[in-house]
């Protein structure tokens, strides 16, 4: 385990990682897992730039579906994101609220951790998304940002599982993710292709809304839902019966 990581959580309190999952090696070396990548993408202006023009009001979206200005409670953040998103989170808690950062890969928690620097109320786990670890009920809120359209679809189904299990009732888990944009969108046809090369497996989240993912039994509620950019974006923010 990278000791820079280990120092945000007692090491007897990390079970071990298998290895970098394959959907991740072999689609997302060039974006996530190489360090290289980590040097190209982690700026601002450029993850805006990928999200033409809307990380920010995304960003908030989701800042406002946790709480506003005032985010209570336990949080998760499941997977790194490049940009502020994590900082806004931490600049939000309320008093005595806490924010785990769970990510598979290291590269992405050691970047993370160059980002905050020291942050008390931060804790970052490398943990893989689709198997926790983590014990049920033990969180307010979960965000998934951006994160499944990375997944094939049964690491999706067993992400979206994973998050709703480990939030306790009354809890809420918010996802902000890619949609099928509206027919008359430019978009519609200059970036289905752009997907299908670079992120294939985004292309799921274009053929059924983020409600094909939760499970049936799954016991959550729709607080919120809807799209943005022309229906190219969407948020779904459940609450935990």
């Amino acid at each position: 385990m990278n000791p820079k990581i280990s120092q945000t959580l007692p090491v007897s309190c990390m079970p071990p990682v298998s290895d970098t999952p394959r959907y991740l090696s072999d689609t997302y070396w060039w974006a996530y897992v190489h360090p290289a990548a980590v040097k190209v993408f982690e700026r601002q202006w450029l993850v805006n730039a990928i999200l033409w023009g809307n990380f920010a009001r995304l960003r908030d979206l989701a800042l406002n579906q946790l709480g506003g200005e005032a985010i209570q409670g336990r949080n998760l953040q499941v997977a790194c994101v490049y940009g502020d998103l994590t900082q806004k989170i931490v600049d939000r808690l309320s008093r005595r609220a806490t924010l785990d950062v769970v990510d598979v890969l290291p590269v992405q928690l050691q970047n993370l951790r160059r980002k905050l620097g020291v942050q008390p109320t931060v804790t970052m786990l490398q943990r893989d998304s689709s198997a926790l670890g983590l014990p049920d009920g033990s969180y307010d809120q979960a965000l998934l940002f951006f994160l499944l359209h990375e997944q094939p679809e049964d690491v999706r189904r067993r992400t979206v599982a994973e998050a709703i299990r480990v939030v306790k009732p009354g809890g809420r888990i918010v996802l902000v993710d890619y949609h099928c944009p509206r027919p008359w969108h430019p978009l519609y046809y200059l970036f289905r292709p752009v997907l299908a090369l670079l992120e294939p497996y985004a292309l799921d989240l274009w053929r059924a809304p983020l409600t094909h993912w939760i499970p049936e039994d799954a016991g959550v509620e729709v607080v919120s839902t809807g799209t943005y950019f022309g229906g190219l974006y969407q948020h779904l923010t459940l609450q935990k019966c």
